[in-house]
């Protein structure tokens, strides 16, 4: 009898029990420094052991519990936070400028305010997130940005409007970077692409909703009690805001391990999935604030990935007028708020099938390259022809390439800083403060001077999408090469304890 091959299954059963008690007592070290708990931690000795099917099945109970208290809401809630922001350029195609008496680059001013008082508030509120309850806080400001924007109906001068963009882009400012916080708290970094989408097409189906609520309001509501149809518009999309907002407070959960509607077992498995995923799980007091931050601005990849995020809002500076560029196509008011909205209907379903390839094939940077690809492509089309057709066909390219780009690129950034919860928190905020700094000075390249061709401004945003694409080439580069000092690293150590639990960067 060959004896060699009655070792071999030894051999494989033996190195198979050495895998699982290693990771065992890699994850229990990173339990104990995170501060859970010695059941939650026989717990994980549990998980750790599980079978294959029972992982699949626990996982599917988990994640649909997960996904209907968490995705719909905040996706609900991000429609609304876009739609009282990109508003102004519904109102401005009824007589918001005539009534306010706006000329020039005014319109520009008050877009770009908003994002003034936005970057203000960023960071101070992310990091305040991580030691409230997100369902309060959110929910907070949310009402608070509701009231504000209704508010902006009551304005009866162009100081009036910049004062309350401001002040709404200040209460605006928790919430985005708060719910990319609060679902990577929830999900894994393979998990988070596709539902960051989901979250993401808020922006879509707004562009798409406000069309719509844009034109039925100016069609009809316009002097309808003596009010105006923009000021109508302020009103009715600041009313449901508040409303939702209410809801919000009741329903949107908080972290894994204080989670009503989740049994002991499955707060234990939410958590256990983190660490298995990173090595380390959530825990909102495990370092100080001072500490995650400096965590924080150690790191170098934070840099890069904040320099990718700005310059990517800044190829998407296009949205903010887009209205105003669909209108160059000849069309009257009404139809050029429905003609809005098959484009972002198009890129909401786009940007699911893609986000779902980029989480299936665990890619990032080769997406992000091509759609950004695609938006150089409408911009050169664009500022190159007035035909209506070809513009048309552009203006469909526009935020299919450049908003669909972005979605994965705020998945890249959230699950390429291992935890601690503090740091992520921080990273996320920097990156989406100095991201968003974009919008201030993106928001004057589109003036009505330049019209309808609008050449600087196309041009400027095709050079824009490059970069984007270069960037997230040399973002994979980094990466890549991070991944081989931590395969090196874990042969020269024999454990994995540096970053997790075999822990690597996605591409």
């Amino acid at each position: 009898m060959d004896n060699s091959k009655v070792e071999e299954p030894l051999e494989a059963f033996k190195n198979g029990k050495e895998e699982i008690e290693h990771k065992q007592h890699i994850i229990e070290e990173a339990a104990k420094k995170r501060g859970i708990t010695e059941e939650q931690i026989a717990l994980f000795r549990k998980f750790t052991e599980a079978d294959v099917d029972w992982h699949r099945a626990m996982r599917k109970k988990l994640m649909r519990k997960v996904d209907v208290h968490l995705l719909p809401l905040l996706v609900l809630m991000y429609l609304l936070n876009f739609l009282d922001r990109s508003n102004l350029a519904q109102a401005r195609l009824g007589t918001l400028e005539h009534d306010l008496g706006m000329k020039g680059t005014d319109f520009n001013l008050a877009t770009s305010i908003l994002f003034v008082g936005y970057l203000l508030m960023q960071l101070p509120s992310n990091l305040l997130l991580t030691r409230a309850r997100p369902s309060v806080y959110l929910s907070i400001a949310m009402t608070v940005w509701g009231v504000i924007s209704t508010a902006q109906a009551a304005t009866r001068s162009f100081g009036g409007l910049v004062a309350a963009r401001f002040f709404l882009g200040f209460a605006e400012a928790p919430f985005f970077p708060g719910a990319i916080f609060l679902m990577s708290s929830w999900y894994t970094r393979g998990e988070l692409a596709y539902r960051i989408a989901w979250f993401y097409s808020g922006s879509s189906l707004a562009n798409a909703f406000g069309g719509l609520i844009g034109a039925g309001v100016l069609s009809n509501l316009s002097g309808v009690h003596g009010i105006a149809g923009w000021r109508w518009l302020f009103i009715i999309e600041g009313t449901i805001t508040i409303g939702v907002a209410i809801i919000a407070a009741f329903i949107l959960p908080n972290y894994p391990a204080n989670t009503k509607w989740l049994a002991p077992e499955e707060q234990a498995y939410a958590q256990w999935r983190l660490v298995d995923d990173t090595g380390e799980a959530d825990v909102a007091d495990s370092i100080s604030v001072k500490e995650g931050v400096k965590l924080a601005f150690k790191d170098p990849k934070l840099y890069l990935f904040t320099l990718l995020q700005h310059v990517s809002i800044l190829s998407q500076a296009f949205q903010y007028f887009f209205p105003t560029i669909v209108k160059t196509l000849g069309f009257g008011t009404v139809e050029t708020l429905l003609l809005t909205v098959p484009v972002w209907i198009a890129t909401f379903l786009v940007s699911l099938a893609v986000t779902y390839t980029s989480g299936r094939f665990a890619d990032r940077s080769i997406h992000i390259i091509c759609l950004m690809l695609i938006s150089v492509a409408g911009n050169i089309i664009a500022v190159s022809t007035l035909n209506t057709g070809a513009r048309f066909f552009a203006i469909f390219l526009l935020p299919i390439g450049a908003v669909t780009a972005y979605q994965i690129i705020l998945a890249w950034v959230a699950n390429s800083f291992p935890r601690p919860l503090v740091k992520r928190s921080a990273c996320i905020s920097v990156a989406n403060l100095v991201g968003n700094s974009a919008n201030i000075y993106g928001s004057y390249m589109y003036p009505a001077s330049d019209g309808p061709r609008y050449l600087p401004g196309g041009a400027a945003t095709a050079g824009v999408a490059f970069i984007v694409a270069m960037l997230a080439l040399i973002a994979r580069l980094v990466l890549k090469r991070e991944n081989k000092r931590l395969a090196e690293r874990e042969v020269a150590e024999s454990e994995a304890r540096a970053v997790g639990t075999s822990f690597r960067y996605i591409l």
